[in-house]
């Protein structure tokens, strides 16, 4: 039990760099001062391989890292600046998208169709904090919040969320069978 707790945590660990290396991978917009980018990929891949209590401490780990001036934020930024600027919200709503991701495939099954949802779902909590995070850090009215926060980002958070459940539950599923995760991950 001790071992298959220490495997976790070191997964964990693991999936907080996946986390900071697809970070990495940044679209600007011409439109907007907030950039596509793969950490929400990755966090969906975590949480769906890991379930909501491992998957949570892989994003807990990579927040920490990052608030301790690491630089493994998007555009290899790191520090307290980029948690609590205008882009903050996105960082800090990572945690409960995680959680539920993983909650809700722990509630209802591991599967391909339960994880695209539970992914759609934890796209609309990081859009939803990242938004009023962005509204209120930079004293702008909903609408533009919205336009500028949410709107630009759901088309290709639809296809990040489908691809973190399909290679999630893959990758999961291999796993699972090759008996390198085994204990329970709620």
């Amino acid at each position: 039990m001790r071992n298959e707790r220490l495997k976790m945590m070191i997964v964990s660990a693991l999936f907080a760099a996946i986390i900071a290396v697809f970070a990495q991978i940044t679209i600007p917009l011409p439109f907007t001062a907030v950039p596509i980018t793969g950490q929400t990929l990755a966090i969906g891949l975590a949480a769906t391989i890991l379930g909501s209590r491992y998957g949570t401490l892989s994003v807990a780990i990579y927040l920490l890292l990052g608030a301790v001036g690491a630089p493994v934020f998007a555009g290899m930024s790191g520090g307290l600046g980029a948690l609590i600027g205008p882009t903050g919200g996105y960082l800090v709503g990572f945690l409960p998208t995680a959680f539920i991701i993983g909650y809700y495939l722990e509630k209802t099954s591991f599967t391909v169709k339960q994880a695209i949802v539970a992914n759609l779902i934890g796209m609309f909590v990081t859009l939803a904090f990242g938004t009023a995070w962005l509204k209120f850090a930079a004293e702008l009215p909903w609408t533009a919040a919205i336009t500028g926060g949410a709107t630009p980002f759901i088309p290709l958070g639809i296809l990040k969320a489908v691809l973190a459940a399909a290679g999630g539950i893959a990758v999961r599923n291999r796993l699972k069978a090759a008996r390198l995760l085994t204990v329970q991950t709620n």
